[in-house]
């Protein structure tokens, strides 16, 4: 048909965290939805997947733009930008840790590396049964050897040693590589992710540790950039959240105004904060205030001492809460913490029931389909009333 019914998928290290709605019958769709999400601090990367809708058959995938741990937090502003689609290659769809335990001999002859494959989890699902069967296949110094198939399961336990006896003399650039493939009886087996090892880096004696999965590095083919590209603005924050009581002086400090309101205004540790405040940070600090204040119970007072000074400053009424203050960001913030919930709990009944009816519904005669004006017309024009009735 010339279009497609796209939507994207965010992924977190390959978990699926949010979808956006399908945009139909288009090729530069527009989403604008913002998605808030709760990280945990040792995410490595965050995917977000364009896909065609298809009402027959399984959605097809257009390509993906995948951002690293390092990208995103290299960005303090955030990542503003077009960034180009990449196909999606199953080699490139891994998941998962596995756990290993490295002992490296310092000295002696032969020198013998041991590589224990104690277990691993949540590999990715490469059978239609959502289960892998994952083997370990270790490669160094020009010899390859492999653990046993761990039959219909993302959470192997091989408790395997494997040996590699070292060449003399330097070890230079020598790699010991760990694999994990899903066995197939039928056809190649699937690729489940990879971590390598520089032998020179490997401190002798024992490295014990859980590691991430790699996918293979990806080639120039990869990236074609005839797939399309897609507007991202991301931004990561990361706060360090100590105990409560180590907060007290600090919430004392900013609430005093609001619980002694007869103390003078222009002193207060709230008017300082904003004055001070960048234009740039106001939109973090007014979130952070009511966050602070709706824990206390005083979010109304806030807004209304912060909306009070704004009154007061104001020569225009023309020109009132359009400014880029502490008071317009605060209650933007609190109409989303507060008021979002209340819209979904009144209005998600009704726009389920809208969709779940599949009535056509358009007020607009200009774009209403022509086979359907062609139905209705030998009934006679219809009101916009009628039409509002019968819908």
């Amino acid at each position: 048909s010339g279009s497609s019914d796209p939507y994207c998928v965010v992924k977190v290290d390959n978990e699926v965290v949010a979808r956006t709605a399908t945009v139909w019958k288009s090729l530069n769709p527009f989403w604008g939805e913002e998605i808030t999400l709760l990280l945990p601090r040792g995410f490595h990367s965050l995917t977000i997947y364009v896909l065609d809708e298809d009402t027959i058959g399984q959605d097809d995938v257009i390509g993906k733009v995948s951002l690293s741990h390092q990208q995103i937090s290299a960005e303090p502003r955030g990542v503003d930008s077009w960034l180009s689609l990449a196909p999606v290659n199953p080699d490139q769809e891994v998941q998962g840790e596995i756990h290993l335990e490295l002992r490296v001999p310092e000295r002696g002859h032969p020198r013998v590396l041991r590589c224990h494959l104690i277990e691993a989890r949540d590999l990715a699902p490469r059978d239609a049964s959502g289960t892998s069967d994952p083997f370990g296949r270790v490669s160094c110094c020009g010899h390859t050897l492999e653990t046993a198939v761990m039959k219909k399961t993302r959470f192997p336990r091989w408790d395997e040693v494997l040996e590699f006896e070292l060449p003399e003399g330097e070890l230079g650039e020598a790699v010991l590589s760990v694999e994990v493939w899903d066995w197939d009886i039928v056809g190649k087996n699937d690729f489940l992710g990879r971590v390598e090892f520089l032998l020179d880096t490997l401190c002798p004696g024992s490295t014990r540790g859980w590691f991430h999965l790699q996918p293979f590095p990806s080639t120039t083919e990869d990236h074609g950039g005839q797939l399309g590209a897609l507007r991202l603005a991301v931004r990561l924050l990361e706060d360090t959240v100590l105990p409560s009581h180590h907060y007290q002086p600090l919430i004392q400090l900013l609430t005093e105004p609001i619980l002694c309101p007869a103390q003078p205004p222009e002193g207060t540790a709230l008017a300082v904060l904003e004055e001070v405040t960048s234009g740039e940070s106001r939109q973090d600090v007014a979130s952070k205030l009511v966050k602070l204040f709706l824990g206390q119970g005083l979010a109304v007072p806030l807004l209304d001492y912060l909306t009070t000074r704004e009154l007061a400053r104001t020569t225009d009424p023309n020109t009132l809460f359009r400014s880029n203050s502490l008071a317009s960001k605060s209650m933007e913030h609190f109409m989303k913490v507060v008021g979002l919930p209340y819209l979904h709990e009144v209005l998600k009944p009704v726009v389920n029931h809208i969709f779940e009816e599949k009535k056509y519904v358009e007020l607009d005669p200009g774009k209403m389909e022509l086979s359907r004006g062609r139905r209705i017309s030998f009934k006679g024009s219809l009101s916009e009333a009628q039409v509002r009735e019968s819908s």
